[in-house]
């Protein structure tokens, strides 16, 4: 068994380890089909290759060749260490700063088994979120971190470290970048050949900025979204006896099961794959699991009966539920569900993220691999059948909405009837959740914060759930009633969050809050670990998903309406002003979420040590980290966004920002025109 002074002692060159391959304990990520020419192969294997001496490049070719030729990618399984990975206490790290024992910390959590999706390929969620493109790069960034002054930072090239570069101790630690690719280039057919070729990657939002913490992350998110879609749908806080329906259990999705029953309703979820499905119900997220879809449909009318809440695995294809919730209602007159949306991976649709109705999992995972196109087809089969499912319900009374997964984007790719009437270029039949629930409070300011307590020690997290919620208290005495609302469904989430155990990887912990809320919560948990109530230093961080971290057209930016939703300056800027205003790591991608090519993403990681520095960085980089996007969107027309930042703009006398003057009488325009 290697140890953390082995794995960050570079790459093991003498004797070189033994290739175990794949662990076949362990899930694994679809077979990828990047479709290189001979002298593609060629290039990949020469990439591959350069990270090792020449004498032992016999001995790597042949397998790194059949690896490539299997499974299309180059993952390097012969380095793939024996150390358990998971999250250990900061200073069990062998570095020489903190920031740096951070930073791995964070990276080492991302593939740790219990929350990666697919560890042993690098992929933390997602269906192809990836760390590093192999496991040459993890070894040698974790060597890099180790040796790592406060007078370096670490360039990352798409999963690649570049080296360790002089810099100011005031500079973040490390600079990721992940799929920059030229805009013209930025297809994914593209993608799959760079990707085999080892020179792009698909970071996801926070598998590739090290940020993830486990699908606790969205479990908030989903919450906040379900009680929201319940107010402006049904009318109602109470969610007791209504049936929300979606699909998907893996990575990110997994989280809809323990969502919905903290909101007090019934989830059916989904899923076709076994593997994530059981992981859930281990886990207690999933109370029930049947893959009988009568007993389904049977407990679906029980729980609506007794108003009980329930989280409900079905083992089967989301597409057959809701054909079958579709039948029930034609024959009884029963519509059996209140509120659908769907989580499958549907940015990644051809390679493992949608499976069609028409195939079975096995099925389907071969015909990825022998028969690409004929595959792509069988999907977009299955996407318009689905689609005219959901319509159906939808005319019946259900409230439907796009998760921001792209569903509503490859549905309509694939034909479904999915177009509005008369709506912009972002706007489908349904909205995304982002367009009638979320963007709201985006423009509040209110957005996914999180932090993890790097000493691994339960009772730290508790003292910082105690910390925040206390904070979130004291501000909201003095807040509007629609702020204060935001703040009170925080505070209930924080205040029970321990009880709902959802602790996966590292002690981490996720709320929403606005400017204000997260650097004053930032400053009392920096100034508790100067006090040593809390024993060890705390990352702070987001999700990329956030008011600023993120332009994406059909998710982020989706109710942006002044041209500006398809621009990426938002993303750039709040990528570039956190790196100098005091981050210890920062990352920008493209890809996230909605895909390749169809999103602008970045965030950040910030070590709180207790010192007056730290305290320093958090209150300038928050302040610019929601400010730029509530600005952004105050300027595209949204008239919370512009109470907001009129608001921190009075708070805040050095903050000044451009103010929009909107046109009042539209027949000024009319005439203009006209004329």
């Amino acid at each position: 068994m290697s140890s953390l002074k082995d794995i960050c002692s570079a790459l093991p060159l003498d004797p070189l380890p033994p290739n175990r391959g794949r662990d076949p304990k362990l899930p694994h990520a679809p077979i990828r089909t990047p479709n290189l020419t001979a002298e593609e192969e060629r290039l990949a294997l020469k990439n591959a290759l350069r990270y090792f001496p020449p004498s032992h490049h016999a001995t790597l070719a042949p397998e790194f060749a059949q690896e490539l030729r299997q499974y299309g990618h180059i993952y390097m399984y012969r380095f793939c260490p024996t150390l358990r990975m998971r999250a250990y206490p900061i200073d069990q790290y062998p570095c020489c700063t903190r920031q740096a024992a951070s930073i791995m910390l964070m990276i080492m959590n991302n593939l740790d088994p219990a929350v990666a999706q697919f560890p042993q390929e690098l992929v933390t969620y997602g269906g192809n979120g990836q760390v590093f493109s192999n496991w040459a790069q993890f070894r040698l960034v974790m060597h890099y971190l180790s040796e790592m002054t406060e007078e370096q930072t670490l360039v990352m090239y798409s999963g690649h470290p570049m080296g360790l570069f002089p810099s100011l101790p005031s500079s973040p630690r490390a600079i990721i970048t992940n799929g920059m690719v030229i805009p013209n280039y930025s297809s994914r057919n593209q993608y799959e050949k760079m990707f085999a070729l080892g020179v792009s990657m698909y970071g996801q939002m926070t598998a590739g900025s090290y940020c993830y913490i486990g699908p606790q992350g969205i479990v908030h998110g989903t919450l906040l979204t379900v009680l929201n879609a319940g107010r402006r749908y049904l009318g109602s806080d109470d969610l007791k006896g209504r049936v929300f329906v979606t699909s998907g259990l893996g990575g990110m999705s997994g989280a809809q099961a323990k969502a919905a029953v903290i909101a007090g309703c019934i989830g059916v979820i989904a899923e076709v794959d076994e593997t994530p499905l059981r992981k859930r119900h281990e886990q207690g997220w999933l109370m029930e699991v049947t893959s009988s879809m009568e007993h389904c449909i049977k407990r679906i009318r029980e729980a609506k009966s007794y108003k009980t809440p329930l989280s409900m695995g079905y083992h089967g294809n989301i597409v057959d539920l809701w054909e079958r919730l579709l039948l029930e209602y034609q024959r009884t007159g029963e519509l059996l569900v209140d509120l659908g949306s769907d989580q499958t991976s549907l940015h990644n649709p051809y390679n493992g993220g949608y499976y069609p109705v028409q195939l079975s999992f096995r099925q389907a995972n071969q015909l990825m691999s022998t028969d690409p196109k004929g595959f792509q087809t069988t999907v977009q089969e299955s996407l318009r059948r689905h689609v005219e499912a959901i319509n159906k319900l939808s005319d019946a009374g259900m409230f439907f909405w796009d998760y921001g997964n792209a569903f509503l984007l490859e549905a309509q790719r694939a034909g479904g009837k999915v177009e509005k009437v008369g709506g912009g270029a972002t706007e489908f039949r349904y909205p995304s959740y982002v367009q009638h629930i979320m963007g709201d409070i985006f423009s509040l300011g209110f957005g996914p914060f999180r932090w993890v307590c790097t000493s691994g020690d339960p009772k730290d997290l508790a003292l910082t759930d105690d910390i925040a919620a206390t904070v979130l208290e004291g501000i909201s005495a003095n807040v509007s009633d629609r702020i204060r609302q935001q703040y009170n469904d925080n505070i209930r989430w924080i205040r029970e969050a321990g009880k709902h155990k959802m602790v996966v990887g590292s002690q981490a912990r996720i709320l929403y809050s606005d400017q204000k809320g997260r650097i004053c919560i930032a400053l009392a948990i920096n100034q508790a670990i100067a006090d040593g109530r809390v024993s060890a230093p705390v990352v702070i961080s987001r999700d990329h998903h956030d008011v600023s971290g993120t332009d994406s057209p059909f998710r982020e930016t989706s109710n942006v309406y002044d041209g500006s939703a398809f621009c990426a300056d938002m993303a750039v800027q709040n990528f570039v002003g956190d790196a100098f205003r005091g981050a210890t790591w920062v990352a920008l991608h493209n890809g996230g979420g909605v895909g390749w090519g169809e999103v602008m993403n970045g965030g950040f990681g910030l070590l709180l040590d207790g010192s007056e520095e730290a305290a320093k960085r958090a209150r300038l980089m928050l302040n610019w980290d929601v400010s730029n996007g509530v600005a952004r969107r105050c300027w595209s027309g949204n008239s919370n966004a512009y109470e907001t930042i009129q608001h921190t703009m009075e708070e805040n006398r050095q903050l000044r920002v451009t103010m929009p003057f909107p046109v009042q009488d539209e027949r000024v325009l009319d005439r203009a025109l006209q004329a």
